[in-house]
């Protein structure tokens, strides 16, 4: 049974979906929930992302297998395939309901980036739209924040466009490490049809333009403190992809470039929550 357990946590996605609840969890103390509004926004954080991961497993089992991911609990054997999928399903349906306990719209916002990050897995991930799912779930995850505040206050423009740009970035450098695999089983997506070098340019491009939209975005004049944020944003990603050649080299995954961006994310959420300005 303990096995069968481990093999549903490595499925989820652990990292990302741990950092992207940690980020949301940090942005609803920041907006003004009290801690049972952030535990509401944060379990609804979580259960989309590990519904989206596991999900992901499931429908990549066969091409995991073909490339031979052994680090891939569901194409190794190590956890079934049909138990991945329930597990998926009903993440996917408890979802919205945290976010029922404060505001209908944040619900219906949840629902709507859930349904989004579905369908990247099928059927857009093979398709020149691979990046619009990233682009509106992390886009609306502030809208699940900020709506969840009694009367479901618009979220700023500006704050689900930094959300959106940092979305498109994260998706351009998950990809990096699975480019040849994905090719030996048919994945296109944008990155594909991009290039390693095209897929860099646009992760270390949306990632800066994410940070700085999130500094000049405000009112009130940029710190010095969001525009340090900005050159740190910019060389992240750099320090991320030496950190995956050498772990390509060792024939390591090169996964130091998707961390790296989960590192400008929180800097970004950080740098927002510190200053106050965040609606």
């Amino acid at each position: 049974m303990s096995h069968v357990v481990l093999g549903l946590v490595r499925a989820s996605h652990p990292e990302p979906a741990v950092a992207v609840t940690t980020v949301s969890a940090l942005l609803a103390w920041g907006v003004g929930h009290p801690p049972g509004g952030i535990a509401a926004i944060s379990l609804t954080v979580l259960l989309s992302q590990l519904a989206v991961g596991w999900v992901n497993d499931r429908l990549d089992a066969d091409r995991d297998a073909a490339v031979g991911r052994r680090d891939k609990p569901v194409a190794s054997g190590m956890v079934g395939r049909r138990l991945v999928g329930t597990a998926g399903a009903v993440a996917a349906v408890l979802t919205p309901l945290p976010a029922l306990t404060l505001e209908p719209a944040s619900a219906a916002a949840a629902t709507l980036a859930l349904v989004s990050a579905l369908l990247y897995n099928w059927p857009l991930k093979s398709t020149p739209f691979s990046v619009l799912p990233y682009a509106v779930s992390f886009g609306t995850l502030p809208a699940v924040v900020v709506l969840g505040l009694p009367g479901a206050p618009a979220p700023p423009a500006w704050l689900v466009a930094a959300g959106a740009l940092l979305g498109a970035g994260a998706h351009f450098a998950n990809v990096l490490p699975d480019l040849a695999d994905d090719e030996r089983t048919g994945v296109r997506g944008l990155p594909h049809r991009l290039g390693p070098v095209g897929s860099r340019l646009a992760a270390a491009g949306l990632l800066l333009a994410a940070t700085a939209t999130l500094v000049v975005g405000p009112p009130g004049p940029p710190s010095r403190t969001g525009l340090a944020a900005v050159a740190v944003a910019a060389v992240v990603p750099l320090v991320g992809w030496y950190a995956g050649r050498a772990a390509a080299a060792r024939g390591d995954r090169p996964v130091a470039v998707f961390r790296a961006v989960m590192l400008v994310a929180l800097i970004d959420v950080v740098l927002l929550v510190s200053s106050g300005r965040v609606v």
